[in-house]
């Protein structure tokens, strides 16, 4: 660290001890000390002059509670720090984040319907239905839009959005859901939580006939990969000839899971670089491998027909890895570009308020050690309209994938005549 910037971060720290002790100085001192140590990303912003920046901010802020300054308060400054910062991997996420980030990776069990829901301006979208839930019993479906919730709006900005709606799970109490899907008129369903694993899997459909679906919703969990597997062979046994993903509404997760469930189509390494040293991860046919037999063996693969992944602005992280390795394997991404945040990976650490801190912490490469991009540009675009969506019932985007499947299809038949 240059002299300069190591008087800016002594000039933060003095800022922070200056100011009375408080809930909002202990967090965002815990956060800063990460931030400054710990941070190996990809973002060129001079650290230490952004955490004298918000410490005195936060100083100015909490100068009314003294030291009642509140943790909201900290975090709210702290947000604003890294909005500023540009990498979207580091942030700081409250209790009920961290709470829910813990369940899904102990394989918690939890009270939930069993739906998986993104807020929209016009209600909640449903994005998942996990089968056999409670959801699927009363007779949700995939993209219905959800605009109340025992009596409340829901969506962005409403008083039920996607937070609000997993709190109200939580309560294990029936809810009343006002659905409103394409060509219908509007639905009460009366749906029950029950106790459910936290964490999503895959699910299989078939769009049309020879066609598999597999809706891969999280990587999150430590048998992703696996339970993707399953799935691929599920789809195979059923005489699937060619396959889709959908990982439109994938937020990421483990990379070792990512890595491993990319290695369907062709064997993978993946090289992570942090401070003072790195590590790679290896994929051999759908399962975790030494990174160097993924080396040496370049003939395994599970999936040999033709395949497209759907992706979107909620692609990120690890599903923008595996879309990356997917594309070097010949698999077209059909939508639109993703989130921006697939090179670089991170750690997550507790902090006082028991809020947890995302802090990128590696930087990733291919096999090659060239840098992983930091979004996925689709090979075919087909944005997903969400009104169309909603309204009629059109996929867009799948149904531009569908498209170059069967392209693909037709033009490997005419190649096998030749």
């Amino acid at each position: 660290m240059s002299k300069l910037k190591n008087t800016f971060l002594t000039l933060g720290l003095a800022l922070l001890s200056s100011a009375q002790a408080s809930p909002a100085s202990d967090l965002f001192g815990r956060v800063s000390e990460l931030f400054q140590k710990e941070y190996y990303g990809w973002s060129e912003t001079d650290r230490s002059a952004l955490t004298d920046k918000y410490a005195a901010e936060l100083q100015t802020r909490c100068a009314p509670e003294g030291e009642a300054c509140s943790f909201d308060t900290g975090r709210a400054v702290l947000k604003d720090m890294f909005d500023t910062f540009h990498d979207d991997h580091t942030s700081v996420r409250d209790a009920e984040s961290a709470q829910r980030l813990l369940e899904v990776q102990n394989d918690m069990s939890v009270p939930r319907t069993g739906l998986r829901v993104i807020k929209q301006p016009e209600g909640l979208l449903v994005v998942g239905v996990q089968p056999g839930s409670p959801a699927e019993e009363a007779g949700v479906n995939l993209y219905d839009l959800i605009q109340s919730v025992n009596g409340a709006a829901a969506g962005k900005d409403k008083p039920v959005d996607s937070l609000a709606f997993v709190r109200l799970e939580r309560a294990s109490t029936p809810m009343t859901l006002s659905v409103q899907r394409p060509k219908s008129v509007l639905k009460l369903l009366s749906v029950t939580p029950k106790m459910m694993k936290a964490r999503d899997e895959p699910s299989l459909s078939f769009p049309k006939a020879g066609v598999a679906l597999i809706n891969f919703p999280t990587f999150l969990s430590g048998d992703s990969a696996p339970l993707f597997l399953a799935k691929i062979k599920e789809a195979q046994q059923a005489g699937a000839r060619e396959l889709v993903i959908d990982l439109r509404y994938n937020g990421g997760g483990r990379l070792d899971q990512c890595v491993a469930a990319a290695s369907i189509f062709k064997p993978v390494v993946y090289q992570a670089r942090f401070r003072g040293g790195g590590w790679s991860y290896g994929g051999l046919g759908g399962e975790q491998a030494p990174a160097l037999s993924a080396r040496i063996d370049h003939q395994s693969h599970v999936w040999n027909g033709p395949a497209a992944i759907l992706i979107g602005e909620n692609t990120a992280s690890c599903a923008e890895v595996f879309t990356f390795f997917a594309q070097k394997s010949g698999v077209k991404a059909v939508g639109s570009s993703t989130k921006g945040v697939g090179n670089s990976g991170v750690n997550f650490y507790p902090l006082p308020d028991q809020g947890i801190f995302s802090l990128t912490m590696l930087r990733a490469y291919d096999e090659d050690g060239q840098p992983l991009p930091d979004h996925i540009t689709p090979d075919i675009s087909a944005p997903t309209d969400l009104r169309a969506l909603t309204e009629s019932g059109d996929d867009t985007t799948l149904d531009a994938a569908l498209r170059v499947l069967s392209d693909e299809t037709a033009a490997a038949a005419a190649a096998d005549t030749k």
